[in-house]
């Protein structure tokens, strides 16, 4: 009789980072890992399963699905279900993130973090509220998967509908019902973002700090640059001591690619708008010469002339241009205006 050499064998679901914690190590502790992984999992985090020794199954449309797939293979082959953000050893362990933060900065006032199954918010709500009950703990989730603030208006987790977001790693439908019960007391805020200030969040770190941060990790940021204005709901921490967590940095090259583009879109740093233009010589010319001469730069042009039928003289182009903020951009529109270039309403930005 041969018997088998494994004591226990690891399945779980995830659209991305916790499927690729398992696999790294379960090699490690020679320990087989299988990962269900919905078919909204970035391709990347995909290969990297595949690459450390992980069997990946692709099934589900989000991630409940594919815990659904995972917990049926668990049963069916006695493998041993993690689940990614309710476990209490797994929301022990992210909890140690607010410890390390505290031992950096005793002081914190408070900490932004990204919520998705929930896990990482509960974990570091407890152990930050229990050496320092004064830190804020701020939870900060895409408004395209919002579960944890259906719980809170539920009182109890309960499914949601979620749409595509930038914050693949976040798209959660029921936050756990562990990290609920746990945290759900101790958070003293949650509020949601808008993609574009995930981009914009993704964009800055860039830019500035050099780092590549994945979009549910950058929630964080997407929060402080959403909410920290004058009048946002976090204008109090101006001038606080803030810690935010940025949980990730496996994003695909084309949609780093994508989500840049987006970034700089809503850092108003690129423009659309449609003009119409004399379709005779010199006509498209004049629309690029105006634009240059006001120290833009015309990223993309596109004709369409099927489109007018009022006109058959003018063409209408649509152009993308790159201009140093939403007031430059304004300015360019005013010198395309004053040279007596028709452009489109409502078709800006």
């Amino acid at each position: 009789m041969q018997i088998c050499k494994y004591d226990y064998f690891i399945v779980a679901a995830s659209a991305g980072n916790h499927a690729l914690a398992l696999a790294y190590h379960g090699p490690l502790s020679d320990v087989p890992v299988s990962v269900v992984m919905p078919t909204v999992a970035p391709l990347t985090k995909v290969s990297n399963c595949r690459a450390f020794g992980a069997e990946v199954l692709i099934s589900g449309d989000h991630l409940l699905e594919s815990r659904e797939t995972a917990a049926s293979l668990g049963e069916e082959k006695g493998m041993t279900y993690v689940n990614g953000y309710d476990d209490p050893g797994i929301i022990a362990g992210q909890g140690t993130i607010g410890t390390e933060m505290l031992n950096q900065v005793p002081n914190l006032d408070a900490i932004m973090v990204p919520i998705g199954g929930g896990g990482l918010i509960a974990g570091v709500a407890v152990a930050v509220k229990a050496l320092n009950p004064h830190c804020e703990i701020i939870g900060i989730e895409p408004t395209r998967c919002a579960s944890w603030t259906a719980a809170l208006h539920n009182g109890t987790p309960v499914p949601v509908d979620t749409r595509a977001t930038l914050a693949d790693g976040l798209a959660v439908t029921t936050v756990g019902s562990n990290a609920f019960r746990l945290a759900h007391e101790l958070i003293d805020e949650v509020l949601t973002v808008k993609e574009g200030s995930i981009a914009l969040a993704v964009l800055r770190l860039l830019e500035l700090e050099r780092t590549v941060v994945e979009g549910g990790g950058a929630t964080a940021i997407a929060g402080l640059l959403e909410h920290c204005q004058p009048n946002g709901k976090l204008a109090r921490l101006k001038g606080k001591r803030v810690g935010a967590i940025l949980c990730g940095g496996n994003i695909d090259m084309p949609v780093l690619g994508r989500v840049i583009e987006r970034g700089l879109a809503a850092d108003g740093r690129i423009h659309r708008f449609v003009a119409r233009v004399s379709d005779r010589p010199g006509g498209i010319a004049q629309l690029t010469q105006t634009i240059a001469n006001a120290g833009a730069s015309v990223k993309d042009l596109y004709h369409e002339r099927a489109g007018i039928k009022d006109d058959y003289a003018m063409v209408s182009i649509t152009v993308w241009m790159e201009t140093r903020d939403n007031e430059h951009a304004a300015d360019v529109r005013k010198a395309l205006e004053a040279e007596g270039i028709y452009l489109v309403p409502q078709m800006s930005t």
